[in-house]
């Protein structure tokens, strides 16, 4: 059997995408599967990301899910593990972070660990154990209006240390920006003194690169994607073009987004401001009876062939909590989750094959739907994400009737429906006003 050496857990769809990312930027060979596998890894790679749906659910099932992901990929004899969350280590009071990591501290037997969001690619960064979202506190960047997980609060020593049994301490950046040896021995103090998990500081990449090497050996790293930088040149290796190949494109282009966030806020009116054909859905329609997916796919049907359109449920956060009042917070986000997650499905069966699916909630309801088990990691659109490739059951590949009205010719159908799907999961935060239409024309 195949060692991997990393075996990683995230704690939502697009994050596991932005993991995988960075391990393969760094020339890791990496799977990402959906959900904990059933079954043996057959592929010869050197990482598996297992995407979970655990962010926003109750401890006590984050937990369940983390520990079959864990049991897992010791298995298939994973030498380190990796517990991934939000660069903006968005939480509740109750977890899920500090739970699971406990959880997992446990279960490998291991007493201490660290807890880095930082990501300086993407503007995330920790410094004095503080979280930063660019030049703002993450308090005061947006994220205290999030619908599902506000963070009120950029203390991360503070914010963990209500989630766990454990003592949290910090590596601060006296450490961090001097060296490895620096860093290894601040650890070593703190593990003296009985802190079990430390919050780590880090600015910049050239901190991440120090940082890896001290966490050689450490049976548990808990991050969000940014450390997966400086982990791989502890097992020998380098970065590699090849890592991140993926087959040729093909079919029509679509965006389904359901993230409510400023990044992607912009990214949807940037979109529309080019003169792209862009339909808002309702959750209030959705609550009503009315079917929503089959108006959005009547909709988009005859547009494709001109090019990529855009279904969104994307809103301001005042729109977002006046649904959420109407509906309560629970059911207005999985009543928006299953729209989307059909709407996607609809437009794979009319030929899309170039899909963009922006919020972490909505991504893993629409990989779900689509049966998606699998995805081979691709070459990076912006920091954090890259497109990947799947090939999902034949079910989910069937060709409708042409976008223009016509059938297209069964040879053309039976070529599409054999082919596999260009995918990629954007965290809600991440990608630049123009992500859309810079993703697409990478795929040309």
């Amino acid at each position: 059997m195949h060692k991997i050496f990393l075996g990683c857990i995230a704690d939502d769809f697009t994050g596991a995408s932005d993991l995988a990312n960075n391990l393969v930027r760094a020339g890791m060979r990496v799977v990402q599967a959906i959900g904990v596998p059933t079954s043996p890894l057959s592929a010869d790679v050197d990482a598996v990301v297992v995407a979970l749906k655990s962010r926003t659910i109750a401890p006590q099932d984050a937990i369940a899910q983390s520990l079959a992901a864990l049991s897992w990929l010791q298995a298939q004899g994973a030498q380190q593990i990796y517990f991934k969350y939000c660069s903006t280590f968005d939480s509740t009071a109750q977890g899920n972070i500090g739970p699971v990591t406990e959880a997992l501290m446990d279960a490998l037997g291991t007493d201490f660990t660290i807890a880095t969001p930082a990501f300086p690619d993407n503007n995330r960064t920790v410094f004095k154990g503080y979280l930063f979202a660019g030049d703002m506190l993450l308090n005061e960047s947006g994220m205290q209006n999030h619908p599902l997980t506000p963070m009120l609060d950029a203390n991360l020593v503070r914010v963990l240390q209500a989630q766990t049994r454990r003592v949290v301490g910090l590596v601060d950046y006296t450490a961090v920006g001097h060296s490895t040896t620096a860093i290894a021995e601040r650890i070593q103090k703190l593990k003296a003194a009985g802190v079990g998990v430390a919050i780590v500081d880090a600015i910049s990449n050239e901190d991440l690169m120090r940082l890896g090497p001290a966490l050689k050996g450490m049976p548990l790293v808990t991050a969000g994607s940014g450390v997966a930088i400086g982990l791989p040149q502890n097992f020998g290796i380098a970065p590699s073009a090849q890592a991140s190949a993926l087959p040729e494109a093909q079919g029509w282009q679509a965006v389904v987004s359901g993230s409510c966030s400023l990044a992607t806020n912009a990214q949807v009116q940037a979109f529309i401001t080019a003169g792209r054909p862009a339909l808002a859905v309702d959750p209030l329609r959705m609550a009503s009876g009315i079917d929503v997916a089959a108006e959005a796919l009547a909709w988009a049907a005859p547009l494709l062939q001109s090019g990529p359109v855009l279904v969104y449920s994307t809103a301001a956060s005042a729109a977002i909590k006046a649904v959420q009042e109407t509906l309560g917070v629970q059911e207005a986000g999985a009543l928006v989750e299953r729209t989307l997650a059909a709407i996607a499905t609809g437009l794979v069966a009319l030929g899309v094959r170039q899909l963009i699916v922006a919020g972490g909630e909505t991504s893993g309801a629409c990989v779900q739907a689509l049966g998606i088990a699998q995805l081979q990691i691709g070459p990076q659109i912006a920091p954090g994400v890259p497109w990947c490739y799947c090939v999902p059951p034949r079910s989910a590949l069937r060709v409708l009737p042409a976008p223009q009205g016509g059938r297209a010719s069964l040879g053309a159908a039976r070529r599409l429906a054999a082919s596999g799907i260009h995918i990629t999961l954007k965290s809600g935060n991440f990608g630049g006003n123009d992500f859309f239409t810079d993703a697409f024309k990478m795929l040309a």
